[in-house]
């Protein structure tokens, strides 16, 4: 077969693909701008006969405490993002530019700590932050995320890649740790950066588990908590969940539409030692 077709067809193929994987996205939004009448229509109507997109919404934001909830998840997420980011960034700095006995072996236990199922440490961490009052807060479920070993094992890639002669020259001219890590190590790695914000941002915002176990006042439900008592209590009506999801789901679209581009090339990078 000819090099020319075979790409192509294996183009057209995982064109085919991903569109079947965007039907259930389609069918969610057509959903939520439908009256409830029609959303079990079929054959599927891609197209509402009869738009409600007005009174769906409305339902959704303004009689429901759904802004609330949204409030909470962008306050969780942002915090947890950018802590988590600032943490894996000195952590990775250490285990690559700092130098220190055992620092191979403390990276290496962290890796095993890694392979740890969450869902075995539940009930311990659980037990220490009602212990220190952070049981039922935000701040307790900001903490709980902002250590990352993903995070400092993808940033620890890229800082390796970094030739050491940049940090010399960095020390001639009279500079720091700090001065080094913030205007020297971290702008060469702005992609992988950007691309593990993305991700963390993406995981704190879906992430289910961690705040139904460590929130309990409904005024603190993030949007994942909030959206499962919304279809709790109107789950009869699909449109009103769909509208819900919608919003939901918007906020991840706009951050990974804006730092697409970082996403590849972080990746890449943060694959590479130099």
């Amino acid at each position: 077969m000819n090099l020319s077709l075979r790409k192509s067809s294996i183009t057209l193929l995982m064109l085919i693909i991903g569109i079947l994987f965007l039907f259930p996205f389609f069918w969610m939004i057509s959903a939520s701008f439908k009256q409830e009448t029609e959303v079990f229509n079929f054959p599927i109507e891609w197209i509402p006969t009869h738009w409600n997109a007005v009174q769906n919404y409305t339902q959704v934001w303004l009689k429901t405490p759904f802004a609330q909830y949204y409030g909470n998840s962008i306050l969780v997420s942002v915090s947890t993002t950018a802590l988590s980011v600032f943490i894996s960034c000195m952590a990775a700095y250490g285990f690559t530019k700092v130098y220190f006995k055992g620092r191979e072996v403390i990276f290496l236990i962290l890796l095993v700590v890694y392979m740890i199922p969450h869902q075995a440490i539940l009930v311990p961490q659980f037990i220490i932050f009602r212990w220190l009052g952070l049981y039922d807060t935000h701040i307790g479920l900001i903490f709980l995320n902002c250590f990352s070993v993903l995070g400092t094992f993808l940033l620890r890639q890229a800082f390796l890649s970094i030739n050491d002669e940049f940090i010399e020259s960095a020390r001639m001219d009279g500079a720091g740790h700090f001065r080094i890590f913030t205007s020297v190590i971290v702008p060469l790695v702005k992609p992988v950066v950007a691309t593990y914000a993305i991700l963390r941002f993406i995981w704190t915002w879906n992430d289910y588990q961690n705040p139904l176990i460590f929130l309990n006042s409904k005024h603190l439900f993030t949007l994942q908590l909030g959206i499962q008592s919304f279809g709790n209590e109107n789950g009869q009506f699909y449109s009103l969940v769909m509208a819900g999801a919608v919003s939901a789901i918007l906020p991840l679209l706009i951050v990974f539409i804006i730092g697409q581009k970082h996403v590849i090339e972080g990746i890449s990078a943060g694959g590479v030692k130099g």
